[in-house]
């Protein structure tokens, strides 16, 4: 995996909850990754509070960082031995459609098979979400189902799974 963007993973913090404002104010973006919309400023600063001091053993989540700022977030979920599901929010919707967003997977990737020893990845996704399929493809995910639909950007939608190996 060639990362061709200076993408770095780190710890969330305290320091990131501007960044969670913003992203909180912009429709297109709480509606893709199913953040409630017109959260109060204080529910959404004990959210990330809540982010921040997590302690579960089965869920992690990190910082994307580009040249220095903070874009978005990349999280390890439902983490089983050698296997967990994948998945990244990047906050800066500018950012869409340049190819970030697959950069930032690996990165998170390499961080679970380094630090972790996770070697089987899940991703999952919505049939209307073009954009992250493509994403999923061009990293190497493989569909292996479509079970299941939810709500996504107000509309029901067929879920679509991935794995990688």
């Amino acid at each position: 995996m060639t990362i061709t963007h200076s993408i770095k993973i780190r710890d969330i913090s305290k320091g990131d909850y501007d960044a969670i404002v913003s992203w909180s104010k912009n429709d297109t973006f709480c509606s893709a990754n199913g953040w409630e919309l017109n959260r109060s400023e204080d529910e959404l600063h004990r959210w990330w509070m809540h982010c921040v001091n997590n302690e579960s053993v089965d869920f992690i989540r990190k910082a994307i960082e580009l040249d220095g700022k903070l874009i978005g977030y990349a999280d390890l979920a439902t983490i089983q031995g050698q296997s967990a599901e994948v998945g990244i929010a990047i906050g800066d919707s500018t950012l869409w459609g340049k190819g970030i967003g697959a950069d930032a997977l690996k990165r998170m990737m390499e961080y679970a098979s380094e630090k972790l020893g996770i070697t089987v990845f899940h991703a999952e996704t919505h049939e209307a979400n073009s954009r992250a399929q493509r994403l999923l493809a061009k990293i190497g995910f493989l569909e292996v189902s479509r079970i299941g639909t939810e709500d996504y950007v107000g509309r029901e939608d067929q879920l679509i799974q991935y794995t990688f190996e």
